[in-house]
């Protein structure tokens, strides 16, 4: 890591995006205190980092990417057991609210070891959400799920947002960004190349024309890009969209998050 510099805001998603071996997970296990030995300066919930005792792991919940559980024991089990770890005051919820919060409900006594790896990502994240964190952690909380449960994952994380926690992602995968982030970092070989909202990147980034597909009474399926700057007045626009037989699709050629990446840091996000 180089010269790392960014404020996460209160309630925010906040992306930390890049290919494996950016440093994405390196500056998760610092920010959670897993690797001590850092220079610079570090305030997590408004006190530096390594002032903080183990009561800074009541304030915070970590997903990691990688399941690490007790395989012998069950779904219920492993959460009852990590609840016991807390100290802190206040109401610790019951292992089942959070086992239905991801799904595993009907697993819950279920040995582990007979999971698939979807399910052990899903107890990941329940096990994160024990102590009701005000910072949570995801390390690619949606790797291995299945379409119907990663959405499912993705609205959790939007309620959490909305429950007034604040929450830490870390990602390969620029869709899981696009639709959860308030704020995304982009970060390559360590270094950090640009901050700011997915809609902001990909209108800067992103190219302001309009494609139209049609088909007409001569030819297959054909298409025309116009300027999307005066579009209400290009006449020509809107003979096309008179004229054509058939409109199939007209959309704006806006960038995705994952071509803004490769734009900005000039590589690719294979795993």
């Amino acid at each position: 890591l180089h010269g790392l510099n960014f404020t996460i805001e209160d309630r925010e998603i906040f992306g930390f995006l890049g290919p494996s071996g950016a440093g994405k997970s390196t500056t998760q296990k610092i920010l959670i205190g897993l690797l001590k030995n850092y220079q610079g300066s570090i305030t997590v919930l408004r006190r530096e980092l390594s002032t903080w005792d183990n009561s800074f792991y009541e304030q915070i919940g970590v997903s990691f990417e990688l399941p690490n559980h007790y395989l012998k024991l069950t779904a219920r089990e492993n959460l009852c057991y990590f609840r016991s770890l807390y100290q802190g005051p206040g109401p610790i919820p019951d292992p089942m609210e959070i086992l239905t919060l991801v799904g595993l409900a009907d697993d819950a006594d279920k040995r582990v070891a007979k999971f698939s790896k979807g399910m052990k990502i899903r107890l990941n994240v329940a096990r994160s959400l024990l102590y009701r964190p005000k910072l949570l952690f995801l390390d690619e909380p949606t790797s291995g799920l299945d379409p119907v449960n990663a959405r499912n994952i993705k609205n959790l994380i939007l309620e959490q947002r909305a429950h007034g926690t604040t929450v830490f992602v870390t990602t390969h995968d620029m869709t899981v960004a696009d639709e959860l982030c308030d704020r995304v970092a982009f970060i390559a070989d360590g270094r950090i190349d640009v901050i700011d909202a997915p809609r902001t990147l990909k209108k800067q980034y992103g190219k302001r024309s309009v494609v139209v597909e049609y088909t007409d009474h001569k030819t297959d399926m054909q298409s025309r890009e116009f300027p999307l700057d005066d579009l209400g007045q290009n006449r020509e626009y809107f003979d096309l969209l008179n004229s054509a037989k058939h409109i199939e699709t007209i959309h704006t050629q806006e960038s995705t998050l994952e071509q803004v990446f490769i734009q900005v840091t000039g590589q690719e996000l294979s795993k």
